[in-house]
């Protein structure tokens, strides 16, 4: 058992039922989280985001006929932002949709990106069978919105080559980040060398003279 990570689950739960005045939404959480969205909190998220800041479960939306469609997980930073995660099970359900739960579902998923949600639509099996390649992707996820989450102990030039590979779903090079930041390839190594000091960034190619570099998960 995670020790730390169940704390945190349980300070986050308490707080959200204390502030949630939908009824509705209140108890969908009282009930508890399904199996796989907990499984992407434990094994995904939490891991490398730290905290659950800004996500909120079972987060209630109206569509179009008057009724009440709920997300998996809603991420909120502020400023108008919405980010919505949905964990995807294949199993007997999946397999058997009939015509018409498919065609809305693909409505539910248009009238919501009309809304300007971003949706991350994670696979169960991904999250069991590849949690690493997951926790990249939720990191990608966030750094299109979270342009200025970054430590005030970096300069500029580190933030915005932490925010770049927040971006990217890959290991880039120095030649990529240098023409990112319209400077040079040894200005660009120079930069690396510190985050991978630092422990932000990690060597995922190269030994005697590194190529490529990803964030550290």
């Amino acid at each position: 058992m995670n020790i730390e990570f169940e704390q945190a689950y349980e300070e986050w739960i308490h707080s959200l039922l204390k502030k949630e005045t939908n009824l509705r939404v209140r108890s969908r959480i009282e009930n508890g989280l399904e199996h796989a969205s907990l499984e992407f909190l434990r094994s995904v998220w939490f891991p490398v985001v730290r905290n659950f800041n800004h996500l909120h479960p079972e987060w209630e939306v109206q569509d179009f006929h008057n009724g009440y469609r709920y997300l998996d997980l809603a991420y909120l930073p502020g400023n108008g932002v919405k980010g919505g995660i949905e964990i995807k099970g294949y199993g007997p359900h999946a397999r058997d949709l009939d015509v018409l739960r498919f065609k809305d579902l693909c409505w539910r998923h248009c009238l919501l990106t009309l809304d300007d949600w971003t949706f991350l639509p994670i696979a169960y099996l991904s999250i069991k069978e590849e949690p690493k390649r997951c926790q990249q992707l939720v990191l990608s996820f966030m750094g299109k919105f979270v342009a200025t989450d970054t430590p005030s102990s970096f300069n500029w030039l580190e933030a915005e080559c932490i925010r770049y590979a927040r971006r990217l779903l890959r290991p880039f090079t120095p030649s990529e980040l240098a023409t990112h930041l319209r400077i040079t390839d040894q200005h660009a190594r120079r930069i690396l060398h510190n985050l991978v000091i630092q422990q932000v960034l990690h060597v995922t190619s190269g030994k005697q003279r590194y190529r490529t570099y990803a964030l550290r998960t």
